[in-house]
């Protein structure tokens, strides 16, 4: 056989060639390279700065954020998102304690409902589609889970899920997610 080739135990090898990179643009392989349209949210170039908070609110505000959420690294990480961000978040444990808080709350249904679809105790895939039909459009309901669960998120988008993440994106995106759902709250407040 050639130079370039040996058999060793009926298996051919060759070395490796790296030629195929030059024609994939200057990304060294990892597919955020200059040539062919930039895909949205795939550029690991720039850091994502955090939105602004929305301004503070008054002390006897109702919450308009709530979460299913017993995971203590993410209720902690919710809890510290929303004071920077202004937004006020509630945890829940159950159907019950939500439909408790709402009703003292007295301004109308939450603005989001966050579920950690991991939370056995919240039963997400049995309480999701009853908080749909009882709270209708204006409430959006968020689940993360962990980005092997595929099966878990298809069956959280079927019993109504509007977005299902996984936990890296979720955390991620969290800033621009109670902002956007908090600030529904100060927009409502200003129209009087």
């Amino acid at each position: 056989m050639g130079g370039d080739r040996q058999e060793h135990q009926g298996i051919f090898t060759a070395p490796m060639d790296h030629s195929y990179r030059a024609n994939m643009g200057n990304d060294n392989g990892n597919g955020n390279g200059s040539r062919g349209p930039r895909r949205p949210g795939f550029s690991a170039s720039y850091p994502v700065l955090d939105p602004e908070p929305l301004p503070a609110p008054r002390e006897d505000a109702a919450s308009r954020v709530f979460a299913f959420v017993e995971d203590l690294f993410f209720l902690s990480k919710i809890q510290e998102t929303g004071r920077k961000m202004n937004v006020k978040v509630e945890f829940v444990k159950n159907e019950k304690e939500l439909t408790e808080r709402m009703k003292s709350n007295g301004e109308g249904n939450p603005s989001l409902i966050i579920f950690d679809l991991n939370n056995a105790n919240a039963k997400p895939l049995t309480l999701i589609p009853k908080l749909k039909s009882k709270l209708k459009k204006g409430t959006s309901i968020i689940g993360f889970l962990s980005h092997v669960q595929g099966d878990l998120k298809q069956k959280a988008h079927e019993v109504g899920c509007d977005m299902v993440l996984p936990r890296s994106a979720f955390s991620q995106n969290l800033p621009q997610l109670l902002r956007r759902h908090g600030a529904i709250e100060a927009e409502v407040g200003s129209g009087d």
